[in-house]
């Protein structure tokens, strides 16, 4: 899945301290910034929206080291680059294209040391091309169909509008240009958000049915979020893939937890994906069956709700915590839908709940939680 954000930054004017009682704070957009491949991931990942695991480096080491740690079947190693048309570039030190695939990992390293350092020149640079000081070094997903799917703010609508088609993996100017019939656009209501219809709507055209069809609409619901929660402008997945087993978009949240407990010196030993529908019973159901297990010596809750509501998962928590009477150490991060009555459930039920801010920050504790041995 190759993803995209434009996200806008902004600085606060006020007026001279002599005129206090006048005080004017403004918000006064002064740039765009444009996020690389890898940088939108992570914030994807982070915002429970799936995507295949990956690693970056800035040297052909660490991409070799990176393609080994992976363990995968299939390997993709991109340039990383503000520009399109990577898989057809070249490289100033002859490499043919800035997007390769390997199943050896060995390859990884030496395609990397033909591609830092080097500039990578596409239809969307200039003649000189790019310097390219990261790569990206990914786990290779067989796509069984590729949509494209973007949100962003247009003046004609004076808002949000969701962008959809059934084409995707390609220039979707180019679609636009050739088969304008297969572009579909979903105006929405900034105050409203996507309505459940919409994000229906939008799964069907681009061609998702059946139990698909619900995992497309819990993916665009959560890029919606994602998009109002680090204000941008534009959030592009091209393509928005669905694989051969019924996934959209690959590996997701639980794989990028597994990926960083690893990362901080832990070894996650099984994971359970919470469904958009989940209540409280299936919560306490899940520590039970964790529980059973002597092995056990951490558990890191770690939810975004894009369209679970936080505080059924925190009363869910609290009633395993005090029912199974937990012994081993707790770790919850929970971000999205009604996140702050959620917190307010943990902080209040007294019971010994380590909180994390964030996704590495629940790691890191989760990790440090493992009694010494």
């Amino acid at each position: 899945m190759a993803a995209s954000l434009s996200l806008r930054a902004a600085r606060r004017l006020c007026t001279p301290a002599g005129r206090a009682a006048r005080q004017v704070v403004r918000l006064v957009p002064v740039r765009w910034l444009n996020l690389q491949e890898y940088q939108s991931k992570k914030i994807m990942a982070d915002h429970g929206v799936t995507v295949q695991r990956f690693f970056v480096a800035d040297n052909s080491q660490d991409a070799l080291d990176a393609a080994k740690r992976l363990k995968a079947k299939e390997i993709v190693l991109k340039a990383q680059i503000l520009a399109g048309g990577r898989g057809k570039g070249s490289f100033t030190s002859g490499l043919k294209g800035g997007v390769h695939l390997t199943k050896n990992p060995e390859d990884v390293g030496q395609l990397a040391e033909q591609m830092l350092g080097y500039h990578l020149i596409t239809k969307q640079t200039t003649k000189e091309g790019v310097k390219v000081r990261k790569v990206m070094v990914a786990e290779a997903l067989d796509i069984a169909r590729e949509t494209y799917l973007a949100i962003l703010m247009d003046r004609v609508y004076n808002g949000p509008i969701m962008v959809g088609s059934p084409q995707g993996g390609m220039d979707i100017e180019e679609v636009a240009a050739t088969k304008p019939e297969l572009i579909f656009k979903e105006p929405i209501d900034i105050f409203e958000g996507i309505r459940q219809d919409q994000a229906f709507r939008m799964a069907a055209n681009i061609g998702f049915k059946g139990p698909q069809q619900q995992k497309a609409v819990e993916q665009i619901q959560k890029l919606y979020s994602l998009f109002l929660k680090v204000d941008a402008t534009q959030l592009e997945v091209n393509p928005f893939g669905e694989t051969p087993d019924g996934q959209v978009n690959g590996a997701g949240l639980a794989m990028a937890t597994c990926d960083i407990i690893d990362l901080h010196g832990g070894k996650p030993a099984n994971f359970l994906d919470l469904g958009g529908g989940v209540q409280e019973d299936q919560v306490y159901q899940a520590f039970k069956l964790l529980t059973a297990d002597p092995k056990v010596e951490v558990i890191l809750v770690n939810i975004f709700g894009g369209i679970v509501n936080c505080a059924i998962i925190a009363n869910g928590i609290t009633k395993a915590c005090r029912e199974l009477k937990l012994e081993v150490p707790l770790v919850v991060r929970l971000e999205g839908t009604n996140v702050n009555e959620a917190k307010r459930i943990l902080r209040e039920s007294g019971l010994p709940i380590a909180s994390a801010s964030d996704l590495e920050d629940a790691a890191r504790k989760a990790v440090a939680s493992v009694p010494a041995k």
